[in-house]
């Protein structure tokens, strides 16, 4: 059991540091939803399920389509320079 807890961690991990280099902001934003998925995972393990569920319901589900209408809003991968 104890090996769930090592694999999120490192898959969370793996998941922001996508997150931060991925050029491509639709993959990026997608890459912060599975990341925040996994930390919701974690809390879980430990011991924390309504923090699980607060951090699934704000931060994967609230922030990740605040940052869609932004994209949408934006007008999608134009870039400046």
């Amino acid at each position: 059991m104890m090996w769930f807890h090592y694999m999120f961690s490192i898959l969370t991990i793996v998941f922001a540091l996508l997150a931060v280099e991925i050029k491509d902001l639709f993959k990026s934003i997608l890459a912060f939803t599975i990341m925040n998925v996994f930390i919701s995972a974690v809390f879980y393990l430990i011991g924390a399920p309504y923090v699980a569920v607060f951090q699934l319901s704000v931060y994967a589900g609230g922030v990740t389509v605040l940052l869609l209408a932004f994209m949408h809003v934006r007008g999608g991968e134009e870039s400046e320079g």
